[in-house]
């Protein structure tokens, strides 16, 4: 079981159309916490994810409780800018699965405060409110990827 990534009430579509891309890059799967602040059939959201949603391994959970009934507590590495400790120093394992907030509030308080310990951030410089939720998304999943060491990119040819 690879690395996951998980969006708690994503609102923008093309956000999420391009983290689905980045999942099906990846081989990632892609949970999605309801209620979404768009149609899975939106049209920004197809076309961020362009032709690849045959590719992804997405789930849609009907509200927090649902998706915490199939996702161990212990897999999950949530990200916030009001996380104390580095993305870089986050414990990646095969199966941990990244959460994000949404575009407006980030993480509910609620995980926040219960999981202080599991929450990481993406250093940026003072004044920055936040990065975007794909940019974002992308730099903890990589990191993930490179501690792993569970993916290699195929080398370009000229073939």
């Amino acid at each position: 079981m690879g690395l996951s990534v998980a969006l708690i009430q994503p609102q923008i579509p093309p956000n999420t159309g391009n983290i689905a891309r980045l999942c099906a890059a990846t081989d990632t799967a892609l949970h999605l916490v309801e209620p979404l602040g768009f149609s899975l059939d939106d049209d920004e959201l197809r076309r961020a994810g362009l032709d690849y949603w045959d590719h992804v391994d997405a789930w849609v959970h009907p509200h927090w409780r649902a998706f915490r009934h199939v996702i161990a507590r212990e897999r999950c590495l949530y990200f916030s800018v009001h996380g104390a400790r580095s993305y870089l120093d986050a414990p990646y394992e095969p199966n941990s699965v990244l959460v994000f907030g949404n575009e407006s509030d980030g993480l509910p308080r609620r995980i926040l405060e219960k999981h202080p310990d599991q929450v990481y951030r993406i250093p940026m410089r003072e004044g920055i409110r936040c990065l975007n939720l794909a940019t974002a998304v992308g730099i903890g999943l990589y990191e993930g990827i490179r501690q792993l060491g569970s993916f290699a990119p195929v080398p370009l040819t000229s073939e």
